[in-house]
């Protein structure tokens, strides 16, 4: 049903009425979810369509995890190069050279390291194969969704009864290497890597059952988020469905090498970035080949000296910004380094086996083996996954790392840690709690439905320590930002520093003290939240996600910058940005229609990616296309059609300043979203808002994309390609 369908049937128009009448009322509580606007009733209105018309909006209850906070957190080590002497010795070796970039023999790199006197890079090999992987080793209890035990099966087609205690079945992934998450890949500026994508997903020789999630066709796209690179070692559909393989990704058997240069954007250290990652961005597929574990890591460390302080940002806490970390530099030329922290969050859905499995990929023929509509018994335990739901989709158990409540024996000293929202939909606000009577079951408090997600709480919680921010997405921030919560949004980064020495108010911490690190933004789908710190905060929801154990004091040379301590100081804007406003680009991302495969729209067309994208008319009374010169600046608008969605909103290739909320200037800081003084690549619209950006387009020509990151959103059209020229 369109746009245009429902506006003739008047029921835009009838809420609209309302609401005219609910501003007077209701206006500020309307206004926080995304509802007095024309764009945000008619978007309210095709969910209220959704559930009566198209759309089965049935998630199952997972089973309870009987003891959480048992499971070691899992630390990634860096993953080694392949040695020279192996890669020269392959049948096609990586190269500069025509038909070198991928299988296929139709593309070259567009920049090789020798062209900015870089050394030949460092190759690293990733095969994506189908494998198993386990969220926890802790027995489960089987609950429905008002807490009672009920009911569970296995493979075989046995029945358990209700009350019976089980241990999870491993659930099939598709893993870079066969891990969830996958490797790890240490990086630094002035040395290039190279990583080798080798499709393998056809391969199944432990004939698992794929389930009915996951690209049909075993097509897998790898984008390295948001690492400065070429269009064809982008990763991107507007990209892969013109050149390449000319599909929506690499199909099974091919490889693509894609170049990380690991060089800041016109040579410029100021866009130096420090954390990156690696995942999937096959068209159509993404969410579901992301949540079916095609996810790594990919740090990024600066080793130019700081004036005589040695290495700014390398990973040795005895050098430069002296940022926690004891570096180890391995044999097989790869490195690690201690007390600097990777952690991914990632919420999954287990099934229940009662459960109705329908949506429209069904309907599509994509999936013919799970014979849907159907209860999937056999799959029992094993992640769940929808496609295409009204809602969004949001997981009811926390994981770290790939662990489900983990824990983390920490040492009496300072830690970085470098966030990873990896979720489909999720959002979180983080905060450190202290508690005396520790974690309770949800399920032992009282609560049902929505409210069993994350399935523990802790009810006598109080913060007792505060975060260092020192960077965010593009990397260090100009200065650090001492943060009681702060919030993760999909695909966003925080780099934050951890004192385990001692408690907010001074008071020393001492062997076996308890810290939690808590969820505090209640988001019961994948709207948005319904309560945060920021917006009604929910006393009582405080969700334990990962517990930190203090252990034995540990040698600690790091320090916490100053407030005055600059870390990396931002590109200047030009003065004269805001003449720039009249003629910027506008993007507005909304909800297209009550059902279908283009769902979600940006300026009201689904993505096409034969073609860039048109501007709404801006001030100048112009609709330029989406297509900027090389090593040109411009203004990007990017604006929330409403509805009562938040949109996590990523612009691929260049790190972009926020210049405006809401018609305000923010170039010296928005207390609701202070990593603005920084540089970031993914705009984080609450309802309704409107955000301006300063954003560059160096280095490198070809397609690029734009997309919403709730990545069900991305699959069902929000997304748009754009191109830099010549």
């Amino acid at each position: 049903m369109s746009r245009r369908t429902i506006l003739r049937l008047g029921a835009a128009g009838g809420v609209g009425a309302a609401l005219v009448t609910a501003q007077g009322v209701g206006g500020p509580f309307l206004a926080q979810r995304g509802l007095l606007s024309a764009d945000g009733a008619f978007a309210a209105t095709s969910t209220v369509l959704g559930d009566n018309l198209f759309y089965i909006e049935a998630f199952p209850t997972s089973p309870l995890i009987v003891s959480p906070f048992s499971d070691a957190l899992p630390i990634p080590k860096a993953l080694a190069p392949v040695p020279k002497s192996e890669y020269s010795a392959w049948a096609q070796p990586p190269g500069p050279g025509q038909g070198q970039q991928n299988s296929l023999g139709n593309e070259r790199h567009q920049i090789w390291p020798s062209d900015i006197s870089y050394p030949d890079p460092l190759v690293y090999k990733l095969d994506e194969v189908v494998a198993t992987h386990a969220f926890t080793t802790s027995q489960v209890l089987p609950i429905d969704s008002n807490g009672r035990p009920a009911v569970s099966f296995d493979a075989s087609g046995n029945t358990f009864a209700p009350g019976t205690k089980r241990t999870l079945p491993l659930s099939t992934i598709y893993g870079f290497n066969g891990t969830f998450p996958g490797p790890m890949i240490n990086n630094e500026y002035g040395r290039s890597s190279l990583v080798r994508f080798v499709n393998r997903l056809d391969e199944n020789p432990l004939n698992l059952d794929r389930q009915d999630f996951g690209a049909p066709d075993y097509s897998a796209l790898i984008h390295l988020h948001n690492a400065h690179t070429a269009p064809e070692s982008d990763g991107n559909p507007h990209y892969s469905m013109r050149y390449g393989p000319q599909h929506q990704g690499f199909r099974p058997g091919q490889w693509v090498d894609q170049l990380y240069l690991n060089w800041p954007a016109g040579g410029d250290d100021r866009e130096k970035q420090s954390f990156f990652w690696f995942h999937d961005h096959r068209m159509d597929h993404t969410g579901s080949n992301v949540y079916k574990g095609l996810v790594g890591l990919f740090p990024m460390y600066d080793p130019k000296p700081l004036g005589n302080l040695g290495g700014m940002d390398m990973g040795d806490e005895r050098q430069g910004l002296r940022l926690p970390g004891v570096r180890t530099d391995n044999p097989d030329g790869s490195f690690d380094v201690k007390y600097d922290v990777p952690l991914v969050f990632f919420d999954a859905r287990l099934d229940d086996g009662v459960t109705t499995h329908q949506d429209m990929h069904d309907g599509l023929g994509q999936f013919p083996n799970a014979k849907n509509p159907a209860k999937h018994p056999e799959w029992w335990g094993k992640s769940f996954f929808k496609h295409f739901p009204n809602h969004g989709f949001v997981g009811d158990i926390f994981t770290v790392n790939g662990t489900a409540y983990p824990v983390m024996e920490v040492s009496r000293r300072k830690y970085r840690f470098r966030f990873l929202d990896a979720s489909i939909a999720r959002i979180y606000d983080f905060k450190l709690m202290s508690s005396t009577q520790g974690p309770k079951s949800s399920v032992s408090l009282g609560y049902s439905g929505d409210e069993l997600e994350g399935q523990y709480r802790i009810p006598d919680a109080q913060q007792c320590m505060k975060f260092t921010q020192i960077a965010s997405d593009g990397g260090l921030l100009p200065f650090r930002i001492t943060r009681d919560n702060f919030e993760l949004w999909p695909a966003k980064r925080r780099e934050v520093i951890i004192d385990f020495t001692k408690y907010q108010d001074g008071t020393p911490t001492t062997k076996g003290d308890v810290i939690y690190l808590t969820d505090v933004m209640k988001m019961p789908d994948g709207r948005m939240w319904s309560n945060s710190s920021r917006f009604s905060p929910d006393p009582n929801y405080k969700v334990p996600v990962l517990k930190f154990v203090i252990g034995d004091d540990a040698p600690d040379d790091s320090q916490i910058p100053t407030a005055l301590m600059p870390l990396r100081s931002v590109p200047p804007l030009p003065s004269n940005w805001q003449t720039l406003l009249g003629n910027r680009l506008i993007f507005e991302v909304q909800r297209g229609s009550g059902g279908g495969e283009i769902e979600w729209l940006i300026n009201g067309k689904p993505f096409d990616p034969t073609t860039v994208a048109t501007s709404l008319k801006n001030k100048a009374g112009l609709t330029p296309l989406a297509r900027q010169k090389k090593n040109s600046f411009n203004l990007w608008e990017i604006r929330n059609g409403g509805g009562g969605w938040v949109h996590p909103f990523h612009l691929h290739m260049e790190e972009h300043r926020t210049v405006m909320r809401n018609n305000k200037d923010v170039t010296k800081g928005d207390p609701a979203h202070p990593e603005d003084v920084g540089r970031e690549d993914l705009v984080a619209l609450d309802p309704s808002e409107s955000v301006i950006v300063y954003r560059g387009f160096r280095d490198f020509t070809g397609p690029y994309v734009a997309h919403c990151h709730n990545l069900a959103h991305e699959d069902h059209a929000m997304m748009f390609g754009w191109e830099i020229t010549p």
